[in-house]
């Protein structure tokens, strides 16, 4: 037997689990105060629904596999093509069981058959967040308010880059997908990788030149306006004529977050509108929009900033106790503690020495033990936290706790 997980898929250990936990408790609160409703879909669609919805490289990274009852499935490579394959279902022109405008978000594991590197696996965590009915500049202005939000919550200071994919019709996705790569291999990667997708030195250049000089349209400036109008810095948005995404389904904004001190640096999450995918499935158009976080990209960047003060345990308490004849008094004060909410962990091996109990304390960073039976009729309360420890009573130790 191998002890390993599959090429391009991971444990997350409690401490790293914890760290994306911290993460994901503040998108997801932050989701919900704008009006998002959580939603899920199954791990597998039927290949049809996500065949050729992302292009020949999508096609080319997708699991697919045939049931044993003969049925041609794929394993979710995105969260996009799922929620529109759910309005379809369950919206007006289906069961009629979701109501317009959609907002939804979507917190689920996503599987491409990647070369994996650094940042980039096989199974990864997108956390999405979409509305469907809705074409405004106030529904586009309200989504990149809430990717800033989320940022600005975490801590962290960003930029959003943006463009219309719409600008970009009269380019080929194959060299679209080059000009996409000008922050990260330059003007000369750009026009070596055209030429290699059929284009002339000199129309490669040409159509470079051309996409930069793109410039920002009247819709473009609304949703910039709407964006300044509810409080959001103008700075915070950056114009790109030469972002692109590399699928093909957008219609219309895109953009990307990136870090303020590092533009060009990989995005921390990106998206845009996408007006003709649901009509794929229904034949009538819906209009959306959404954007997916990069949970990975954004933990590392947290991390490596030492802004956020990550857990090594949710638990605040461990009662230890080093003889059976305690352990009545040790459940009344656990069940005390738990009622009151405090996370507590009461040791479970009476015959433990108190030693190695205070060691397990200190290996998981439990911040607080109570021990009880080192005196008799004694509670104690050490703090790890500062090496102290004093005698407290039941009553005092909830409130103590409480108050930490």
């Amino acid at each position: 037997m191998k002890f390993a997980t599959p090429k391009g898929f991971r444990d997350f250990l409690p401490e790293d689990a914890l760290k994306r936990k911290a993460v994901l408790d503040k998108i997801i609160s932050t989701y919900e105060r704008f009006g998002f409703d959580p939603l899920q879909t199954p791990t597998l669609e039927y290949e049809e629904t996500f065949k050729g919805k992302y292009g020949e490289e999508g096609d080319k990274l997708m699991y697919r596999f045939e049931t044993i009852g003969g049925d041609k499935v794929a394993l979710r490579y995105d969260q996009t093509i799922p929620l529109s394959r759910v309005v379809a279902q369950w919206g007006p022109q289906g069961a009629q069981k979701i109501v317009l405008p959609f907002k939804r978000y979507q917190i689920q594991s996503a599987f491409r058959g990647e070369n994996t590197q650094k940042g980039r696996y096989r199974e990864f965590l997108q956390c999405d967040a979409d509305i469907v009915g809705v074409s405004s500049p106030l529904c586009d202005a309200e989504l990149l308010g809430l990717a800033y939000e989320i940022y600005k919550n975490l801590g962290l200071d960003i930029v959003i880059k943006f463009n219309d994919r719409s600008l970009l019709s009269q380019f080929q996705p194959k060299h679209l997908s080059a000009i996409d790569k000008l922050n990260k291999i330059g003007i000369n990667g750009v026009i070596e990788e055209l030429v290699t997708k059929g284009l002339s030195g000199e129309e490669a250049a040409q159509a470079l030149e051309k996409v930069k000089s793109i410039k920002l349209t009247p819709a473009l400036e609304k949703i910039v306006s709407i964006f300044k109008s509810m409080g959001y810095p103008e700075d915070a948005l950056r114009f790109d004529p030469t972002l692109v995404r590399g699928l093909d389904y957008y219609t219309g904004i895109i953009f990307e977050i990136v870090l303020k001190n590092d533009p060009n640096g990989s995005s921390l999450a990106g998206g845009g509108r996408y007006d003709k995918m649901i009509g794929q499935f229904t034949g009538v158009d819906l209009p959306a929009n959404g954007f997916s976080i990069g949970l990975d990209r954004t933990v590392e960047v947290l991390q490596a900033s030492n802004i956020m003060k990550f857990l090594d345990t949710n638990t605040k308490v461990l009662i230890t106790f080093n003889s059976p004849m305690f352990e009545s008094q040790a459940l009344t004060i656990g069940s005390s503690l738990r009622k009151t909410n405090i996370n507590t962990e009461i040791w479970l091996d009476p015959s433990s020495k108190l030693e190695k109990q205070l060691k397990y304390a200190s290996n998981k960073n439990i911040p607080y033990v109570v021990i009880i039976g080192l005196n008799p009729g004694e509670i104690i309360l050490k703090d790890f936290n500062n090496g102290s420890q004093e005698v407290i009573t039941e009553e005092d130790l909830v409130k103590k706790l409480l108050a930490v």
